[in-house]
């Protein structure tokens, strides 16, 4: 049995919300993304694992400022130096599209780090190169579509055929190295990609599209042991009760309000042959609330807004989007600066207004705007935005008095020659 740790989509120079920390300097939100990554380092210290194996995308680009490696970098060398092997996947966000690019690993293959190996081709590792672990460990590193494309030579104009030929072709490439397994020892196979069935953070099923789609019958095949999984944020087992587990552990943050109610961590996976069994360990991490209000009606306006608010003991240090729907009349209402000081603790707050417009208000057939006084147009838009009809009283009695005085007729009657 190989004790390993499994992690994936780091992402740690995302900082899209938050303020810098003064101390360090970094963003307060990369920060989150490298404490988390500090977890999965010490986890993997603490509890002595065997390999640990990241499933890919580094960072958010393909072209981290060098302070963002130089965090990396401090995090991933304790590995080695506390005698624990790793396997650095390259997954989209780690390898540019253009031929013969570096990608945002390539330090740790160009300084030949001890026990620290970047897999950045399909290959099949044996034992003698896995540091002697009784382990055989199959790669697929990301693969863009279009150099998929050219490589074997397909056309746009065969579109129709190319997924297919593509899915034949990779199929055929794995099948062979799989073909050259040991039967004795256990076998990881590790990809960044998509596999036909999962699901994003959004729901969204994944379908073939404009990258490489693994199916579901390739990564479920019995000769594996467990594959580790990287490129979709959201936790999840494809062959759950299965052998083998077919594990994407997910994002090890939240990257966005997409992810709200997505659990982060990491996998501790015991690979045996045959009988693989593995825990998902879960990050706290930053919380992030996504809260929707729709009001209808001018009544407690601010009340019903304050009250779609977290509790005030889980705002502080939290992420927080408003979204606020309502008919455009009762802007006035709306107390921003009051939201604003109630969420002050949070590190982020988006408020968000949607103000509604009333449709389109649409006159009789046999009815013409032509054949109506500006006093019956007004009553007519009064009534159509729902105004209280003792209002419409005065508004009427003061739009008649506007109108006859500019008309320079007098109130109470025609003027007198």
């Amino acid at each position: 049995m190989v004790k390993i740790l499994h992690f994936a989509d780091a992402h740690i120079d995302i900082s899209t919300h938050g303020k810098h920390d003064p101390e360090s300097g970094l963003p307060i939100r990369v920060l989150d993304f490298l404490k988390a990554l500090d977890t999965i380092v010490d986890t993997a210290i603490s509890e002595k694992v065997d390999l640990v194996l990241f499933a890919g995308d580094a960072y958010k680009d393909r072209t981290p400022s060098p302070t963002f490696q130089r965090e990396w970098g401090r995090r991933i060398i304790r590995l080695p130096m506390a005698g624990i092997p790793v396997l650095l996947l390259v997954g989209n966000h780690d390898i540019s599209p253009a031929s013969g690019r570096a990608h945002t690993l390539q330090e740790f293959a160009t300084l030949q780090v001890p026990k620290v190996r970047v897999l950045d081709k399909l290959e099949l590792l044996k034992p003698a190169d896995l540091w002697n672990l009784p382990l055989q460990v199959l790669s697929l590193p990301w693969v863009f579509r279009s150099t998929l494309m050219a490589n074997l030579q397909l056309s746009v104009d065969e579109n129709n055929t190319v997924n297919d030929e593509i899915e034949n072709r990779i199929s055929l490439l794995l099948d062979n190295r799989m073909n050259e397994l040991d039967s004795n020892l256990p076998t990881i196979f590790t990809a960044h990609a998509s596999v036909q069935g999962a699901v994003y953070g959004n729901e969204r099923t994944v379908m073939l599209g404009k990258d490489l789609v693994l199916p579901g019958g390739l990564v479920k095949d019995p000769r594996l042991d467990y594959v580790a999984l990287g490129h979709i944020h959201k936790h999840q087992d494809l062959n759950t009760g299965q052998h083998p587990p077919v594990v994407y552990p997910g994002s090890i943050e939240r990257v966005d309000f997409g992810e709200v109610a997505d659990d982060k961590g990491f996998i501790i996976a015991n690979v045996e042959k045959g009988n693989t069994t593995y825990e998902f360990r879960r990050i706290p991490g930053r919380v992030f609330f996504d809260r929707l209000v729709k009001i209808t009606d001018k009544e407690g306006v601010m009340d019903k807004i304050l009250a779609a608010l977290p509790p005030e003991e889980k705002i502080p240090g939290s992420i927080i989007r408003l979204t606020i729907e309502y008919p455009r009349e009762l802007e006035m209402f709306i107390d921003e600066p009051a939201l604003r000081e109630r969420c002050a603790g949070a590190l982020e707050f988006h408020p968000i207004r949607r103000p509604k417009e009333e449709a389109r208000l649409r006159l009789p057939a046999d009815q013409s705007i032509a054949s109506l006084t500006p006093l019956e147009l007004l009553d007519t838009y009064w009534k159509s935005i729902h105004t209280h009809p003792a209002e419409m009283d005065t508004l009427h009695t003061l739009a008649e008095s506007i109108i006859q005085s500019v008309a320079g007729e007098p109130q109470g009657g025609v003027a007198e020659e």
